[in-house]
């Protein structure tokens, strides 16, 4: 195995403290002898171990050895992936250098552990390529990677080299390659002196606009703009704003769901990492994909200064925001800035014209979102009809004047008329059925 994983080009970067790298050096020590059985049994299984738990998070299940290889090809970040993300695979040297790369998984794929198994009186590789695991109803992974990966795995598993070449080629033409080609929607960290790292967010609201009652035309603005911006043509950065449980945040996280397989990815960013904002961009901006970044419940108390980096990431610093990337952005405010009588003591009356420097700055936010789309409160009767739609979905039996009565009751006690109010309604008359 270590012979043939030195001979890695393209995918050699593995890192010495990787699973692969680790394991190899574990079976050249057993194939050199001279060693302690305890202490290479112990070796062993903490790379098992490892496989075990990256086949936890990731949902790897029946072969996890050949889920683990096919992860690391889903994943690595070399020339040739990053090639193929963009335009596919063409003619040229690099290919003789990724299929020679695949002739070695090839091998690695069907690698024999039964030697050193009986060697060591040992089972643990013959469970991990014989898996089964838990209940699906119980398991706790990202969908979209363990389909992709046990997907993929078994294509790979009964491939040539000719044909993994394809499939490979394909798939990094389809999704791309790494953190963003798996998974929809992220979070961002920074630690202190380390690299900027994109956290996929796992457990991800999976409602489709259409499962959203109500607001029809906002909707199709924004699906509009954003079918725009998927296709390459000029589309806008997006201000949802309203009032409160009426689905503006819903409707953005739902376009993850709509447009997932056609490139798009969400990444949340929160107001206290708007310095982040250019390090984000200067990742992101050479992938091929359509990002959106997404500020949930934008506000600025007086005191806070952070609007003013935002609006140079916006529109107006020296570099300018890349193509594939827009922000849309939720409130419950119009103009995103607390607005005070004080912020007008600089009025200046000349003539007809009435101006305040302070009022335009903060006005002037809101502003540079191209497209604002108002997401207003449903009327009783829509409230009402909102509730029955739910209700019926969800196979709620009650009669239907029962129903409104005790929907107008809840409204009333739960601050006014919203879709998130039926919503929890109707889940307060699911969990009292059961």
């Amino acid at each position: 195995m270590y012979r043939e994983i030195s001979r890695l080009l393209l995918y050699g970067d593995l890192g010495m403290n990787s699973i692969l790298s680790r394991l190899s050096a574990v079976i050249r020590e057993w194939e050199e002898g001279g060693w302690e059985k305890i202490e290479l049994i112990g070796k062993i299984y903490e790379q098992v171990k490892r496989i075990l738990d990256l086949g936890t998070v990731c949902g790897f299940d029946e072969n996890l050895w050949h889920c683990y290889l096919t992860w690391i090809l889903m994943t690595n970040d070399n020339s040739f992936t990053r090639t193929c993300e963009r335009v596919g695979a063409n003619e040229g040297s690099v290919n003789k250098f990724a299929r020679s790369d695949f002739a070695i998984f090839r091998k690695l794929f069907d690698y024999d552990f039964t030697a050193i198994e009986q060697d060591l009186g040992i089972d643990c590789f013959s469970t991990l390529c014989h898996y089964q695991a838990v209940p699906k109803r119980l398991r706790m992974y990202n969908q979209d990677v363990s389909y992709q990966v046990r997907t993929l795995s078994h294509a790979l598993a009964a491939a040539d080299v000719d044909d993994m070449f394809l499939l490979l080629t394909s798939y990094y033409k389809q999704y791309g390659f790494g953190v963003f080609a798996m998974n929809r929607a992220f979070r961002i960290q920074h630690p202190e002196r380390q690299e900027l790292e994109f956290l996929p967010i796992s457990n991800i609201d999976r409602a489709m606009l259409a499962d959203l009652l109500g607001n029809e035309s906002q909707k199709q603005e924004l699906r509009r703009n954003t079918e725009a911006f998927l296709n390459g043509k000029p589309a806008n950065n997006v201000l949802l704003y309203g009032d409160a449980g009426t689905g503006k945040s819903t409707s953005v996280k739902a376009l993850i769901n709509e447009y997932y397989d056609q490139g798009l990815r969400i990444i949340e960013i929160y107001k206290h990492q708007f310095g982040e904002l250019s390090a984000v961009l200067s990742q992101i901006k050479k992938r091929n994909y359509r990002f959106i970044i997404f500020i949930d419940d934008l506000s600025f108390e007086e005191n806070e200064v952070e609007y003013k980096f935002l609006k140079a990431i916006i529109e107006g610093g020296v570099e300018t925001r890349p193509e594939n990337v827009l922000i849309y952005a939720t409130s419950n405010r119009r103009h995103l800035i607390r607005e005070t009588w004080n912020d007008r003591t600089d009025m200046e009356h000349i003539g007809d014209v009435h101006r305040s420097d302070t009022v335009e700055e903060k006005l002037s936010l809101a502003g540079r979102f191209g497209i604002a789309i108002n997401f207003n409160a449903p009327t009783p009767k829509e409230y009402q009809a909102i509730v029955k739609a739910l209700a019926q979905r969800r196979g709620i039996q009650m009669e239907e004047k029962e129903l409104l009565e005790k929907a107008q009751a809840w409204e009333i006690r739960h601050g006014g008329y919203s879709g998130r109010a039926a919503q929890q309604f109707i889940q307060y008359l699911e969990g009292m059925a059961q």
